[in-house]
């Protein structure tokens, strides 16, 4: 057994193919698979299950696989501490955020995080959140921007902003240009949302409940911007999480209106497997969040510590 096998195990259990895992690991199929096949035999254990359109996990494989995904993080952990005088801020970080929240928030961090920590390239990665707690898991992420509160177990969050929802209208809608609207206004019209996989539609639709009472409710939409898309061009109307309505976004075309008071909000923070070493990348990413100035966006305070999820 050596850290290259682990390693390649780990690349087949999150690739769910060969070919692709050996690429990611920049050797040839034959000796990836060669390497599986030799760790199987020397465990006794069969890791992967194997067909010609798929591999799945075995349900010991899958326990191998996480502890693969420890040890190899502890290596990389005595990297880290076997440099002289090690910073923490130096090295690549492997960042994902949820695919609301990438577009709007990560082009600012990322040109102040360039500043505050120039030595830490960013390796970053949109998706589900479902999906990015399973890489967290796996160690293929060090740190992931999603909305909270995350129960997750074996990872750690933090509060990193909270920000309000908005009402996008077609400028020639008969709300266009008002001041504020009430969620109970929403019942009957045609609200275009995301699919139900995306926690930003499920926080909506908990904090508007007033939406679809009158099945005026549309999923549909592969993101924010084709729903700001459809809304222009007269589908219906959408809502939006405010740091998606930065002006550099809005279009001629709409109005955005903010909800009446108590306007409904999410928190956005970021998580983090527990044995992750580099804490000090964790203050950076809220500071550099802190200094933003993106629509709505409204930092959490100082002393916003890590809790169990």
């Amino acid at each position: 057994m050596n850290i290259n096998e682990l390693r390649y195990i780990v690349a087949v259990a999150q690739m769910r193919n060969f070919r692709r895992a050996a690429e990611s690991c920049f050797v040839s199929q034959p000796a990836l698979s060669t390497a599986v096949q030799k760790l199987e035999e020397e465990l006794g254990q069969r890791i992967f299950e194997r067909s010609r359109t798929d591999v799945g996990v075995t349900p010991i494989g899958e326990r191998i696989v996480a502890q693969a995904a420890l040890i190899l993080e502890e290596v990389e952990r005595l990297r880290l501490l076997a440099r002289e005088g090690a910073n923490p801020l130096a090295g690549p970080l492997r960042l994902g955020a949820i695919h609301t929240v990438g577009p709007y928030l990560l082009p600012d961090l990322i040109a102040q995080l360039h500043r505050s920590a120039p030595e830490m390239p960013l390796l970053v990665e949109e998706s589900t959140t479902d999906r990015l707690v399973e890489q967290l898991r796996q160690g293929a992420l060090d740190v992931a921007i999603v909305a909270l509160p995350l129960e997750a177990p074996g990872l750690l969050t933090r509060p990193l902003y909270r920000e309000p929802f908005e009402v996008v209208v077609p400028k020639n809608h008969r709300w266009a240009g008002r001041h504020a609207i009430s969620s109970s206004e929403l019942g009957g019209e045609q609200v275009l949302l995301l699919p139900s996989v995306h926690c930003f539609s499920t926080q909506v639709v908990e904090t508007c409940p007033e939406l679809g009472v009158k099945n005026g409710l549309v999923q549909q939409g592969n993101s924010l911007e084709t729903l700001r898309n459809m809304v222009a061009s007269g589908m219906g109307i959408t809502v939006l999480p405010a740091t998606a309505n930065s002006p550099k976004y809005r279009s001629p075309l709409l109005d955005t209106i903010p909800f009446e008071r108590p306007a409904p909000t999410r928190q956005v923070g970021m998580a983090w497997r527990k044995s992750f070493a580099r804490q000090a990348v964790l203050d950076v990413i809220a500071d550099g969040v802190r200094h933003l100035t993106l629509h709505g966006l409204q930092p959490a305070p100082l002393n916003g510590g890590a809790g169990s999820a």
